[in-house]
């Protein structure tokens, strides 16, 4: 069985990648994730607070918001050195590349354009193979229109490509108007994949203390569900490729994935659940299935159940909704179209 994949325009032998968390944060955790058969590996986010931690010696103001995101300082274990400042992210970037086969993609969340330009390029000059692009943003002030947010995304992957030559993916979030749309405006911009979806990791609230909690909470398989509908809206009306991200601890949720139009599959909760060798034993289990249903590529089944080829488009959009609505205030039992991610 022909499990490779094109993602980001590198040619992986599967769809697995190993996406940023703690366990890509070390050198040790990046060769296990090799040796378990990972095609790729995303290091954790490197945000532009770090920088402006270390530049400014600010560290109270800092750190605090700097955990509500997803791969913050308190997600991570301690690292044989820790990726605290810039210097240390590309040094990292430097060692995983010298010991490593496989690609190594970093990711970077700024909040300047200036930061986006600059560590773009040092992290290009580090030896990564291509960038993933962190829009995670939680807009709090309602004088900012959604199109303001776009628009500066939009200019913010202009900005990285005319300063890099490295291939460059945007992790997005599905809360958008319109994401097909932006989705669309992304690749017009020039970026080369995608990542379906990033998790908003919101606060807790301490009611005795008055103090906000941040948690972090690992995905579930329901979270695929929303990467499922995406995917497959999303797939059908770009060229570039996608990854999904959040939710896929099985081969039975890969596939449906891949089905959906992802031609890669990071993997974050799973890993950190069972450790690196999952990865192996995602690969085995995709193998099996496809030789069971006689599907000789990995290829042969990409997007075969998105918008473009669902049996019943209408389940991904309104007309699906009334009919659940429809059946669940009438007491009727739900009888779902047999269209796998559909169900």
């Amino acid at each position: 069985m022909d499990l490779s994949t094109t993602y980001l325009g590198l040619q992986l032998p599967n769809p697995f990648i190993a996406g940023a968390c703690q366990i890509t944060g070390s050198l040790d955790g990046l060769k296990r994730l090799q040796d378990a058969g990972a095609a790729a590996v995303v290091l954790p986010t490197f945000f532009e607070e770090h920088i402006r931690r270390e530049q400014l010696a600010i560290h109270s103001s800092i750190d605090y918001p700097a955990q509500s995101f997803g791969e913050a300082l308190t997600y991570f274990v301690e690292y044989e050195k820790p990726i605290a400042g810039p210097e240390e992210y590309l040094e990292t970037i430097h060692r995983a590349k010298k010991c490593l086969r496989i690609p190594v993609i970093a990711s970077l969340n700024c909040l300047t354009m200036r930061g986006w330009k600059e560590y773009t390029a040092s992290i290009e000059q580090a030896g990564a193979d291509a960038l993933e692009l962190d829009f995670f943003y939680v807009s709090v002030d309602a004088s900012e229109s959604s199109e303001v947010i776009e628009n500066r995304n939009i200019e913010t992957v202009r900005e990285v490509k005319s300063v890099v030559k490295i291939p460059i993916t945007v992790k997005l979030s599905p809360f958008y108007t319109s994401l097909a749309n932006f989705a669309r405006k992304l690749e017009g911009a020039g970026v080369n994949s995608l990542v379906l979806l990033h998790r908003f990791y919101t606060p807790d609230i301490d009611i005795e203390e008055l103090e906000l909690i941040p948690r972090v909470e690992p995905t579930n398989p329901r979270d695929l569900l929303l990467r499922l509908r995406w995917l497959a809206i999303v797939s059908a009306q770009v060229n570039c490729t996608i990854a999904v991200q959040g939710g896929v601890y099985t081969a039975a949720d890969a596939i449906k994935a891949i089905m959906s139009g992802a031609h890669a599959v990071q993997i974050v909760s799973a890993i950190l659940v069972h450790g690196p060798n999952y990865i192996s034993q995602l690969r085995h289990d995709v193998t099996q299935w496809m030789e069971q249903h006689e599907y000789e590529s990995l290829n042969k089944m990409c997007g075969n159940m998105n918008l473009l080829h669902c049996p019943d488009p209408r389940a991904l959009s309104r007309a699906h909704y009334i009919t659940l609505l429809k059946s669940w205030q009438t007491g009727h039992q739900l009888k779902l179209p047999q269209m796998g991610f559909c169900r």
